[in-house]
C-alpha cells in the first residue's frame, strides 16, 4: 500500500496499491479538495511531468 500526503493541499491523504493509482486517487481528493474551498469547479488535466516524491518506508 501507498499513502499520499501534500504540503500545498491540506487534508489531503490519498492511498493505493501502486504508486499510479495512488497518484491518481490524490489527484481527485486535491481536486475536491480546492473546489470545495474556493467554491467553483475547478480543472486539474495533468500531473506535472515533475515532483518530489519522499519515501518513506514503515515495517
Amino acid at each position: 500500500m501507498y499513502l499520499a500526503t501534500s504540503e500545498q493541499v491540506q487534508g489531503l491523504i490519498a492511498q493505493g496499491r501502486t504508486i499510479t493509482e495512488t497518484l491518481e486517487i490524490a489527484r481527485d481528493v486535491a481536486k475536491k479538495l480546492l473546489e470545495s474551498q474556493s467554491g467553483k469547479a475547478i480543472s486539474i488535466d495533468r500531473l506535472d511531468d515533475k515532483f518530489d516524491c519522499p519515501l518513506v518506508v514503515a515495517v
